[in-house]
């Protein structure tokens, strides 16, 4: 059984008890307002014809419309979305921007599929869900397995059932299709500007050693900005290998290594190790950029960073939380440290729906205002409560919402 949705609901129970809030509100949030499935019959390119499971969980819209994004994988099923929905919901709320909480998600693995196959697959999603999602009232992006061409697909369709030519029904889009500049590494770059935030406040070095869990798109891209701005990556894995090297791996050597072989294993720069190792290397932070639930009850002990910086959504567990805060381990929750994706997804929209073109120094500049003023309030409420940050991001993210539902 998926247990996700009730993690979060332990995290929300967790937080909760540090701030009081009324009790007809928390009964509210702990559920979705909608929960959607679906099936999608989907032409084969053999003629032969599948049924997909489809799904859209539609959190809360207290605060703006539903925002969330759809991830492909043969593993995803209803809870998963349901517990992503709800942390959307607080992420959104988290980083003050005019977006409610949502998700969605395909059970199929894509590596299967054709590229007209899965151009079918999206399309069928988008004409299924056409009534349910629009610019204001549930607006998709990419995630997990999807990426800036199925958007574009997944917009066109929209255009054509509804009429609706802005584009804002979908974010993450192609920039000839109306994305935004700086779309691509958002998550990334707003990362960070939080870790640029509370790297003081937090202890770091001025130089610190980094290890990722995880080389694929948010992962590539942090490894590129620490590296830049100086810090060493001294470990990284992705789904068949690790690689270290103390002295720092050379990221762009590495990322041509993986674009020739399809995996970091191998690479001349660095030595090839276990990968289910890569959590347990000494470091001073810890970028889990990959799957959830990785730091659990079961490995916690065997971690040595100072700082867990979740890039990832959900990579920690609740017990595994409470352990790191009694070691003195901070961990920079995912509700804030990727952030920077729905942020820009929300600067995309509103370019779309006042025909505009920002230019990615605009996106960026916006975008650390947002992450430095976010980062600071929660490490002071942190601060004030004595308790972690992620506990502080729910409160805020809480009061925000309950704020909202007021109204």
């Amino acid at each position: 059984m998926n247990d996700s949705f009730q993690n979060v609901l332990f995290q929300l129970e967790r937080a909760t008890k540090l701030v009081s809030f009324s009790p007809d509100f928390l009964k509210r949030i702990a559920q979705p307002n909608r929960q959607i499935r679906v099936s999608l019959p989907i032409k084969m390119d053999n003629g032969m014809l599948n049924v997909y499971e489809g799904y859209r969980v539609q959190f809360n819209n207290a605060r703006g419309p539903y925002k969330g994004g759809i991830r492909y994988h043969q593993e995803t099923d209803i809870e998963e979305v349901k517990a992503l929905a709800f942390l959307m919901t607080l992420k959104c709320a988290v980083v003050n921007i005019p977006m409610g909480g949502g998700k969605g998600g395909i059970m199929v693995n894509p590596k299967e599929l054709s590229k007209t196959e899965l151009e079918r697959l999206s399309r069928t999603w988008m004409q299924t869900l056409v009534d349910v999602v629009g610019p204001h009232k549930d607006i998709p992006a990419p995630d997990m397995n999807t990426t800036p061409e199925i958007m574009a697909w997944m917009a066109d369709e929209y255009a054509k059932v509804t009429g609706d030519t802005t584009g804002a029904v979908i974010t993450g889009k192609p920039l000839e299709f109306g994305g935004s500049q700086g779309r691509a590494t958002a998550t990334a770059q707003g990362g960070f500007y939080v870790f640029e935030a509370l790297q003081e406040k937090l202890g770091l070095p001025e130089v610190c050693r980094v290890v990722i869990q995880g080389f694929g798109n948010a992962g590539e891209h942090a490894a590129d900005i620490w590296t830049k701005a100086g810090h060493k990556l001294i470990a990284t894995s992705d789904s068949r290998a690790a690689i270290r090297n103390p002295e720092g791996l050379d990221v762009l050597a590495l990322s041509e290594h993986k674009k020739t072989t399809g995996s970091v294993a191998g690479f001349a720069g660095g030595e090839t190790f276990e990968r289910d190792e890569l959590l347990y290397q000494n470091c001073d932070v810890l970028i889990p950029a990959a799957l959830e639930n990785q730091i659990r009850e079961d490995n916690v002990d065997r971690l040595q960073s100072h700082v867990v910086f979740e890039l990832a959504n959900g990579p920690t567990t609740p017990e595994a939380d409470d352990q790191l805060f009694a070691r003195g381990v901070s961990v920079v929750p995912d509700i804030l440290a990727n952030a920077g994706g729905v942020t820009v997804s929300t600067f995309e929209w509103e370019q779309n729906l006042k025909k505009e073109h920002w230019s990615e120094e605009e996106v960026f500049a916006k975008l650390k205002t947002i992450m430095n003023q976010e980062s600071e309030l929660i490490f002071e409420r942190a601060q004030s409560l004595q308790t972690d940050l992620r506990r502080a991001a729910f409160v805020i993210a809480l009061e925000r919402l309950q704020q909202a539902m007021k109204r």
